[in-house]
């Protein structure tokens, strides 16, 4: 992935100008491409029968296994219950759920969690256009959601990346914030717009309330949803630094902080653990499968070995959804 660096101090000489999408989209093919082609190699697995599908191989049932898929003629040699994958056509559509909302404008370490938003939706568009797939997104800003149809090739991978990248940015004084849509507008337009079952990626730091929970819950029981929270680690531990004064950039509130204070440092560190601990337990009863980057990590490492475990986390979903439903063969 593109090597991202935090803002220029002040005084300090220019910065050169941003590389165009097409010469993004060329170095994040050739970093990625090595790590991942071994993971990604294969069909397309189907989330169940229908058009446009193939049978697969059989394999033993896992607890979440949908039962319409039951092999009878297998189950019935071995006597051990058995599944069916099915095979679903090539071209598959992905969607991404881009959030660029004001809290995302933040960072301390080698760039701001926008940036690693961006960075992260740049690579999955890369993977699933070399993949052949059609990509589309949902951009969330402070102005409102913008929508881009699903297509495929290199064509659109790099408009789209142009988009995302190019998305507007939102006023850094927070006494004049304007509050924008919440994330669970973008996935309420997310779930409208993505008719068949397909992969939906939402790229946020989910922060807030939690009112976008419904949504993403709605999303996921009919398609496959991977959720990339981008975290930075003044998120989680407040550093001494004497007093500073904070705003919220969503809401344009501003507060005197003194960060010298032991307790309050002990206390902040707490409720970080415990949002962070909330916003997991959250995504998991959703269904979806949750990837963390920070913005003082390696993204493009932490997105290979996600690809790689990928495979173990979904079926331990599966397992967990049989168990919260009381499923049965």
């Amino acid at each position: 992935m593109p090597p991202l660096a935090p803002p220029p101090a002040a005084g300090a000489p220019a910065a050169p100008a941003a590389p165009r999408a097409a010469e993004v989209v060329r170095r994040l093919e050739l970093t990625l491409g090595r790590r991942v082609d071994g993971l990604l190699h294969g069909r397309h697995l189907g989330r169940m029968p229908g058009l446009g599908s193939e049978p697969a191989e059989s394999r033993r049932y896992v607890p979440g296994d949908d039962p319409r898929r039951m092999d009878w003629n297998v189950t019935a040699r071995t006597t051990v219950p058995h599944v069916r994958d099915a095979v679903a056509e090539r071209e598959a559509t992905s969607w991404l759920v881009v959030d660029l909302s004001p809290s995302t404008d933040f960072g301390t370490a080698r760039c701001t969690k926008r940036d690693l938003v961006v960075a992260a939706a740049g690579a999955l568009v890369v993977l699933a256009s070399r993949a052949g797939d059609r990509v589309g997104a949902h951009v969330l800003t402070h102005e409102g959601v913008a929508t881009f149809p699903p297509r495929a090739g290199a064509d659109h991978a790099r408009a789209l990346l142009d988009a995302v990248a190019h998305a507007p940015l939102p006023d850094r004084d927070p006494a004049v914030a304007r509050p924008g849509p919440d994330l669970d507008h973008a996935l309420d337009r997310a779930a409208r717009t993505a008719g068949r079952r397909g992969l939906v990626a939402v790229l946020s730091d989910f922060a807030g309330p939690g009112t976008w929970v419904p949504a993403l819950r709605s999303l996921a029981a009919r398609h496959e949803v991977l959720a990339v929270e981008v975290l930075d680690p003044r998120e989680l531990d407040l550093p001494d630094v004497g007093t500073v004064v904070v705003g919220d950039v969503e809401t344009g509130a501003v507060r005197e902080v003194r960060t010298d204070d032991p307790v309050l440092r002990a206390r902040y560190a707490a409720a970080a653990r415990a949002r962070r601990a909330a916003t997991a337990r959250a995504l998991r009863g959703c269904g979806a499968d949750h990837l963390v980057l920070r913005t003082d990590g390696d993204p493009t490492a932490a997105l290979v070995r996600w690809l790689a475990e990928r495979p173990r986390r979904l079926a331990h979903l599966r397992r967990a959804a049989a168990g919260g439903a009381g499923g049965r063969p």
